[in-house]
């Protein structure tokens, strides 16, 4: 690339001292040239503090302040923010290698792509070992509108990663420039919001991880799917959609078949858009962004 985007990367944080160090060094050694990195503290006392001042000469802004909480300060970091390009990334959680040069490439490739995420996410362990990279079928508003990522849902359910989720500021813009008012599920609030505009984008390729830690805040899992489930049914209001459960019950049945499976990613299937390797043997192959038919 001949100029790179500004990419703005907000972390929140409180008394993450353990995991704060590695979530900064995963985005820092990114080595991604028009880095913009906020940390937004909310007054921690584990010795948070130290390891943001250790790291202040790379970080673009920094503060440890009492705040309202995960969402206040996300919303407190992406108001400093000028990126062209927008993410956040919590504290205890970890960018994988080069994922900030590809999330640049493919926004400067494709202007059309407003969103997009990994279809590949990741997940670490306490000490910060990567466990597993799990597979989604694919992204699309009607397998959204369906249910399909929420997890609780009477057939399979995916998780949209927001650690791997990447955007436009023009896509922030247009919802307002923060995120809807939420306790714990914020980043699907935010999904739900960015549906009513334009479609997700996967990406095959991993970008990002969560990180399991025990008691963390990610583990009041009925509170998460309540609020998710009201930010899901305000956005069917938004399309006056109605989920097709018949169509969705058929899927496992016609999967037992294999002559059937191509048949039904295009007649009973979701339709979306991915972004694909050209030749992953070929160095700098370049990226291809096409239709894509899927089942759950």
């Amino acid at each position: 690339m001949q100029s790179y985007p500004k990419i703005s990367v907000i972390t929140p944080s409180f008394n993450s001292a353990p995991f704060l160090e590695s979530a900064i060094r995963s985005v820092l050694e990114q080595r991604y040239p028009n880095l913009e990195f906020i940390v937004i503290d909310g007054g921690s006392t584990d010795g948070s503090v130290d390891t943001l001042r250790h790291y202040h000469s790379a970080l673009t802004y920094w503060v440890s302040e009492p705040d309202a909480g995960q969402y206040a300060a996300i919303n407190r970091g992406f108001s400093q923010a000028t990126g062209d390009i927008l993410c956040w990334l919590n504290a205890d959680d970890l960018l994988l290698p080069n994922a900030l040069n590809i999330i640049a490439e493919i926004f400067t490739l494709f202007p059309s792509v407003d969103w997009l995420s990994s279809l590949r996410p990741g997940t670490w362990d306490a000490d910060g070992h990567l466990v597993k990279l799990d597979t989604l079928p694919g992204f699309s508003k009607a397998a959204f509108l369906d249910g399909l990522y929420l997890p609780t849902t009477t057939y399979k359910g995916y998780w949209l990663q927001q650690e791997s989720t990447f955007w436009r500021r023009s896509l922030w813009q247009k919802i307002g420039g923060e995120l809807p008012r939420a306790s714990l599920a914020g980043d699907f609030a935010l999904w739900c919001a960015f549906y009513k505009y334009t479609e997700l984008v996967g990406l095959e390729y991993p970008l990002a991880g969560f990180r399991t830690v025990q008691g963390q805040r990610s583990e009041a899992v009925g509170e998460y799917m309540q609020e998710s489930k009201a930010a899901l049914e305000n956005l069917r209001l938004f399309w006056d959609w109605h989920p097709n459960s018949l169509t969705r019950a058929r899927y496992s049945s016609l999967m037992l078949l294999p002559q059937m499976k191509y048949w039904a990613q295009e007649h009973l299937g979701y339709s979306g858009q991915r972004i694909t390797k050209k030749n992953p043997k070929i160095a700098n192959s370049g990226w291809d962004l096409s239709s894509h038919h899927f089942l759950p």
